[in-house]
């Protein structure tokens, strides 16, 4: 009998109670959306931003590593010249980023 008596002593309760073992949590939450996903929430608008600026005439690269010059744009589709008489066409979502020359460095 006396054993029980003790178990029922011995157990505190826990400080702060349902808070104190939420806050763990809610700042894990916190620093995965600083840490991961605001950062790319920010990539992606910036590569929408660039896609929707895109212009005849613009260097870029594709996702597959293609370097090439931007000839003709329709909504969905870029038609890149790659070399002399070689031209192909590739998904608008397939170019990743433009290549600036020294030259639109210079007037901007």
């Amino acid at each position: 009998m006396l054993a029980y008596a003790q178990d029922a002593t011995s157990t505190p309760a826990a400080p702060g109670g349902a808070l104190g073992s939420i806050a763990p949590l809610l700042l894990m939450v916190l620093i995965f959306y600083f840490l991961l996903i605001r950062p790319q929430m920010k990539k992606t608008k910036e590569l929408k931003t660039m896609l929707s600026a895109l212009r005849a005439g613009d260097r870029v690269v594709t996702s597959g590593g293609v370097h090439g010059e931007i000839k003709a744009i329709t909504s969905d589709t870029v038609t890149l010249q790659v070399d002399d008489k070689v031209k192909i066409r590739v998904d608008r979502s397939a170019i990743v980023r433009k290549i600036v020359t020294d030259q639109a460095v210079s007037k901007g």
